[in-house]
């Protein structure tokens, strides 16, 4: 027997004091193991576990939302991290699309060059290696 999808029930209850955001097509909560104070996910309302399954229409109300949220008052970090593992093999443990948005702050690491390349950390420090 499959597990419920976690973000399909945040999603199902409308009234979800969870829900930070939402637009036609997506919501937006906290996520549930935060790696910075305001982690947020965006999610479709629709159960897709891949981006290519979602229509253009859903994925332009995914990133409108992502976009909001981004240039509204309810998240304005100095910076943030956004991101989409799309399948497993590129880290993704729940199989529901969500992009990830991380605030980042002065201080959080010690070198923050790179962000997202460090997902293949032999390939991501690439600045020490020009001549």
């Amino acid at each position: 027997m499959e597990k419920p999808c976690p973000f399909c029930a945040i999603v199902a209850d409308s009234s979800s004091r969870e829900i930070v955001a939402a637009n036609d097509s997506a919501v937006a909560f906290r996520d549930a193991f935060p790696v910075s104070r305001g982690h947020t996910l965006v999610v479709p309302r629709v159960h897709a576990a891949l981006l290519s399954e979602l229509s253009k229409e859903q994925s332009r109300d995914l990133f409108d939302l992502v976009y909001d949220l981004c240039a509204g008052e309810l998240y304005a970090p100095p910076a943030r991290t956004i991101g989409v593992n799309d399948g497993p093999l590129a880290g993704q443990t729940v199989a529901h699309v969500h992009v990830h948005l991380i605030p980042r702050r002065l201080g959080d690491v010690a070198d923050p060059r790179g962000g997202v390349r460090w997902v293949l950390p032999e390939q991501a420090d690439y600045w020490s290696a020009r001549p």
